[in-house]
Protein backbone atom coordinates (compact mmCIF):
# COMPACT_ATOMS: atom_id res chain seq x y z
CA UNK A 1 0.00 0.00 0.00
CA UNK A 2 1.32 3.17 -0.54
CA UNK A 3 1.91 6.04 1.54
CA UNK A 4 1.59 9.03 -0.64
CA UNK A 5 -1.00 10.56 -2.68
CA UNK A 6 -1.66 11.59 -6.16
CA UNK A 7 -4.30 13.68 -8.13
CA UNK A 8 -6.09 10.66 -8.86
CA UNK A 9 -6.84 10.46 -4.84
CA UNK A 10 -10.16 11.27 -3.78
CA UNK A 11 -8.86 14.59 -2.27
CA UNK A 12 -11.60 16.72 -2.38
CA UNK A 13 -13.04 13.63 0.28
CA UNK A 14 -10.38 13.97 2.24
CA UNK A 15 -10.39 17.58 2.88
CA UNK A 16 -14.28 17.56 3.61
CA UNK A 17 -13.45 15.07 6.80
CA UNK A 18 -10.20 17.05 7.71
CA UNK A 19 -12.61 20.28 7.93
CA UNK A 20 -15.71 19.17 9.75
CA UNK A 21 -18.45 21.66 10.01
CA UNK A 22 -16.87 23.97 7.96
CA UNK A 23 -18.35 25.35 4.91
CA UNK A 24 -15.81 25.29 1.73
CA UNK A 25 -16.24 27.84 -0.91
CA UNK A 26 -13.55 27.39 -2.95
CA UNK A 27 -10.44 25.28 -3.78
CA UNK A 28 -7.13 26.05 -5.69
CA UNK A 29 -4.80 23.69 -6.67
CA UNK A 30 -1.46 25.56 -6.54
CA UNK A 31 0.85 24.02 -9.50
CA UNK A 32 4.15 25.24 -8.11
CA UNK A 33 4.17 22.46 -5.48
CA UNK A 34 7.00 19.95 -6.31
CA UNK A 35 7.18 17.97 -3.01
CA UNK A 36 3.53 17.91 -2.36
CA UNK A 37 0.18 18.10 -4.32
CA UNK A 38 -1.13 22.02 -2.54
CA UNK A 39 -4.23 22.55 -2.49
CA UNK A 40 -5.32 26.04 -1.03
CA UNK A 41 -8.91 25.70 0.84
CA UNK A 42 -11.26 28.78 1.58
CA UNK A 43 -13.94 28.02 3.98
CA UNK A 44 -16.17 30.38 5.35
CA UNK A 45 -14.50 30.74 8.80
CA UNK A 46 -11.03 31.35 6.82
CA UNK A 47 -8.37 29.74 4.64
CA UNK A 48 -6.46 26.77 5.06
CA UNK A 49 -3.38 25.09 2.90
CA UNK A 50 -3.52 21.71 2.42
CA UNK A 51 -0.19 19.67 1.57
CA UNK A 52 -0.31 16.04 0.11
CA UNK A 53 2.93 14.08 -0.41
CA UNK A 54 3.71 12.96 -3.73
CA UNK A 55 5.96 9.94 -2.84
CA UNK A 56 7.86 7.86 -0.08
CA UNK A 57 10.65 10.22 0.47
CA UNK A 58 8.28 13.59 1.13
CA UNK A 59 6.05 11.34 2.92
CA UNK A 60 8.60 10.90 5.50
CA UNK A 61 9.54 14.45 5.17
CA UNK A 62 6.34 16.00 5.78
CA UNK A 63 6.45 14.51 9.08
CA UNK A 64 9.55 16.47 10.19
CA UNK A 65 8.12 19.73 8.32
CA UNK A 66 5.24 19.49 10.94
CA UNK A 67 7.60 18.75 13.97
CA UNK A 68 9.98 21.43 13.18
CA UNK A 69 6.79 24.69 12.17
CA UNK A 70 5.21 23.60 15.46
CA UNK A 71 9.09 23.58 17.42
CA UNK A 72 9.60 27.10 15.98
CA UNK A 73 6.22 28.62 16.16
CA UNK A 74 6.96 31.86 18.41
CA UNK A 75 10.61 31.64 18.53
CA UNK A 76 11.42 34.00 15.65
CA UNK A 77 9.86 37.48 15.22
CA UNK A 78 7.87 36.40 12.33
CA UNK A 79 4.90 34.16 11.86
CA UNK A 80 5.52 30.39 10.73
CA UNK A 81 2.83 27.89 9.87
CA UNK A 82 0.78 26.14 12.78
CA UNK A 83 0.94 22.41 11.39
CA UNK A 84 -1.49 20.19 11.77
CA UNK A 85 -0.36 16.31 10.94
CA UNK A 86 -3.12 14.19 9.74
CA UNK A 87 -3.46 11.16 8.45
CA UNK A 88 -6.01 9.67 5.58
CA UNK A 89 -7.79 6.17 6.19
CA UNK A 90 -4.69 4.81 4.96
CA UNK A 91 -2.73 5.85 7.12
CA UNK A 92 -0.81 8.42 4.51
CA UNK A 93 0.50 11.29 6.51
CA UNK A 94 -0.81 15.06 5.17
CA UNK A 95 -0.95 18.59 6.74
CA UNK A 96 -2.83 21.79 7.00
CA UNK A 97 -2.10 25.01 8.67
CA UNK A 98 -3.70 27.91 8.37
CA UNK A 99 -2.86 30.24 5.47
CA UNK A 100 -1.14 33.02 6.65
CA UNK A 101 -2.35 36.23 4.39
CA UNK A 102 0.58 38.12 2.63
CA UNK A 103 2.41 37.76 -0.94
CA UNK A 104 5.49 35.76 -1.73
CA UNK A 105 9.03 37.67 -2.14
CA UNK A 106 9.13 36.25 -5.14
CA UNK A 107 5.95 37.86 -6.37
CA UNK A 108 7.27 41.06 -5.09
CA UNK A 109 10.98 41.04 -5.44
CA UNK A 110 11.00 43.48 -8.82
CA UNK A 111 8.70 45.77 -7.46
CA UNK A 112 10.01 47.09 -4.29
CA UNK A 113 11.59 50.12 -3.18
CA UNK A 114 14.89 50.98 -2.70
CA UNK A 115 13.73 51.27 1.05
CA UNK A 116 11.48 47.47 0.77
CA UNK A 117 13.99 45.98 -0.75
CA UNK A 118 17.05 46.58 1.87
CA UNK A 119 14.45 46.41 4.53
CA UNK A 120 13.57 42.76 3.58
CA UNK A 121 17.11 41.81 3.22
CA UNK A 122 18.15 43.06 6.55
CA UNK A 123 15.00 41.25 7.89
CA UNK A 124 15.94 37.71 6.16
CA UNK A 125 19.22 37.80 7.82
CA UNK A 126 17.71 38.61 10.79
CA UNK A 127 15.36 35.57 10.82
CA UNK A 128 18.62 33.37 9.83
CA UNK A 129 20.54 34.49 12.51
CA UNK A 130 17.28 34.03 14.66
CA UNK A 131 16.37 30.77 13.47
CA UNK A 132 19.48 29.77 13.94
CA UNK A 133 20.05 30.44 17.68
CA UNK A 134 17.65 28.69 18.88
CA UNK A 135 18.36 26.50 21.40
CA UNK A 136 17.71 22.61 20.20
CA UNK A 137 18.32 20.90 23.50
CA UNK A 138 14.81 20.27 24.25
CA UNK A 139 13.88 20.13 20.39
CA UNK A 140 12.13 16.82 18.86
CA UNK A 141 14.61 14.29 17.64
CA UNK A 142 13.26 14.82 13.68
CA UNK A 143 13.98 18.71 14.46
CA UNK A 144 17.51 17.84 14.44
CA UNK A 145 17.57 15.90 11.19
CA UNK A 146 20.80 16.94 9.60
CA UNK A 147 20.25 18.80 6.02
CA UNK A 148 23.90 17.40 4.59
CA UNK A 149 21.79 13.73 5.12
CA UNK A 150 18.44 15.06 3.93
CA UNK A 151 20.12 16.73 0.77
CA UNK A 152 22.21 13.30 -0.24
CA UNK A 153 18.78 11.57 0.07
CA UNK A 154 16.62 13.85 -2.12
CA UNK A 155 20.24 13.68 -4.18
CA UNK A 156 20.48 9.55 -4.35
CA UNK A 157 16.94 8.31 -3.66
CA UNK A 158 14.54 11.40 -5.58
CA UNK A 159 16.68 11.88 -8.28
CA UNK A 160 16.67 9.97 -11.65
CA UNK A 161 20.59 10.95 -12.02
CA UNK A 162 23.07 11.92 -9.38
CA UNK A 163 23.90 14.87 -9.65
CA UNK A 164 27.16 17.41 -8.42
CA UNK A 165 25.75 18.36 -4.96
CA UNK A 166 28.90 18.82 -3.38
CA UNK A 167 28.00 16.79 -0.66
CA UNK A 168 31.15 16.53 0.50
CA UNK A 169 32.07 20.06 1.09
CA UNK A 170 28.26 20.41 2.56
CA UNK A 171 28.71 17.65 5.37
CA UNK A 172 32.76 19.15 6.26
CA UNK A 173 31.18 22.54 6.41
CA UNK A 174 27.92 21.04 8.74
CA UNK A 175 27.35 23.02 12.47
CA UNK A 176 24.79 21.78 14.51
CA UNK A 177 22.50 24.86 13.91
CA UNK A 178 18.99 25.16 12.97
CA UNK A 179 18.30 26.14 9.26
CA UNK A 180 15.53 26.41 6.99
CA UNK A 181 17.17 24.75 4.17
CA UNK A 182 14.75 25.77 1.57
CA UNK A 183 14.92 29.48 1.76
CA UNK A 184 13.86 30.88 -1.27
CA UNK A 185 11.77 33.53 -2.66
CA UNK A 186 9.03 31.60 -2.51
CA UNK A 187 9.09 31.10 1.50
CA UNK A 188 9.25 34.79 2.53
CA UNK A 189 6.24 36.57 3.05
CA UNK A 190 5.33 39.91 3.03
CA UNK A 191 2.47 42.19 4.15
CA UNK A 192 0.65 44.73 1.87
CA UNK A 193 3.13 47.52 3.04
CA UNK A 194 6.35 45.12 1.61
CA UNK A 195 7.23 44.49 5.27
CA UNK A 196 8.75 40.85 5.93
CA UNK A 197 6.56 38.77 8.04
CA UNK A 198 6.72 35.28 7.98
CA UNK A 199 8.34 32.43 6.88
CA UNK A 200 6.74 28.86 4.96
CA UNK A 201 7.18 25.46 3.98
CA UNK A 202 10.34 23.47 6.87
CA UNK A 203 10.25 20.33 4.94
CA UNK A 204 13.95 20.71 3.99
CA UNK A 205 14.65 22.23 7.82
CA UNK A 206 17.16 20.61 10.00
CA UNK A 207 20.51 21.11 11.54
CA UNK A 208 22.97 22.84 9.25
CA UNK A 209 24.99 25.85 8.85
CA UNK A 210 23.46 28.89 8.52
CA UNK A 211 25.13 30.21 5.24
CA UNK A 212 23.37 27.24 3.61
CA UNK A 213 20.24 29.13 4.11
CA UNK A 214 22.25 32.43 2.89
CA UNK A 215 23.54 30.99 -0.52
CA UNK A 216 20.07 29.39 -0.96
CA UNK A 217 18.28 33.00 -0.88
CA UNK A 218 20.90 33.89 -3.37
CA UNK A 219 21.04 30.91 -5.81
CA UNK A 220 18.35 31.51 -7.32
CA UNK A 221 18.11 35.02 -9.55
CA UNK A 222 17.39 38.11 -7.67
CA UNK A 223 18.11 42.07 -7.84
CA UNK A 224 21.91 42.23 -6.94
CA UNK A 225 21.17 44.62 -4.44
CA UNK A 226 19.03 42.36 -2.50
CA UNK A 227 21.73 39.67 -2.62
CA UNK A 228 24.56 42.52 -1.71
CA UNK A 229 22.40 43.55 1.26
CA UNK A 230 21.89 40.17 2.41
CA UNK A 231 25.59 39.29 2.35
CA UNK A 232 27.13 42.10 4.29
CA UNK A 233 25.19 40.61 7.54
CA UNK A 234 27.48 37.35 7.12
CA UNK A 235 31.22 36.57 7.06
CA UNK A 236 32.89 33.97 5.17
CA UNK A 237 31.20 34.61 1.22
CA UNK A 238 33.64 32.12 0.07
CA UNK A 239 31.86 29.39 1.81
CA UNK A 240 28.51 31.21 0.99
CA UNK A 241 29.59 31.23 -2.43
CA UNK A 242 30.50 27.17 -3.10
CA UNK A 243 27.19 26.32 -1.33
CA UNK A 244 25.51 28.74 -3.95
CA UNK A 245 26.59 26.46 -6.67
CA UNK A 246 25.53 23.31 -5.14
CA UNK A 247 22.38 24.89 -4.61
CA UNK A 248 22.06 25.86 -8.32
CA UNK A 249 23.07 22.04 -9.39
CA UNK A 250 20.49 20.54 -6.61
CA UNK A 251 17.94 22.90 -8.59
CA UNK A 252 19.12 21.81 -12.01
CA UNK A 253 18.72 17.99 -10.85
CA UNK A 254 14.89 19.16 -9.39
CA UNK A 255 13.86 20.78 -12.71
CA UNK A 256 15.23 17.61 -14.61
CA UNK A 257 13.14 15.37 -12.47
CA UNK A 258 9.86 17.24 -12.30
CA UNK A 259 9.95 17.72 -16.16
CA UNK A 260 10.56 13.97 -16.33
CA UNK A 261 7.81 12.63 -13.89
CA UNK A 262 5.36 15.67 -13.15
CA UNK A 263 4.90 17.77 -16.06
CA UNK A 264 2.13 19.74 -15.12
CA UNK A 265 4.20 21.47 -12.49
CA UNK A 266 4.87 24.80 -13.32
CA UNK A 267 8.89 25.61 -13.31
CA UNK A 268 8.34 29.75 -13.98
CA UNK A 269 9.72 30.06 -9.94
CA UNK A 270 13.17 28.00 -10.09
Amino acid sequence: MSNFFTTADPLDEIIVKTLPGERIVATKHIITGWTNIVIEVTTERGAYFFRFPRNPFWSRMIVKDAAVCNFVDGKTSFYTPQMKLCYDDKHRPFSVHTKIEGYTLGDRIYHLSHTALTGVAYDTAKFIKELSGIDLREAPAKVKYPLSRFLHELDYEHYDQHIDADHAYIKATEGTQLVHGDLNLGNILLDKHDKMIGVIDFCFAGTGNPNMDVARMISRPAPQEFSDTLLSQFDNPDEVGRMRTAWQHIDAGYANHIRAHFPEINLNQL
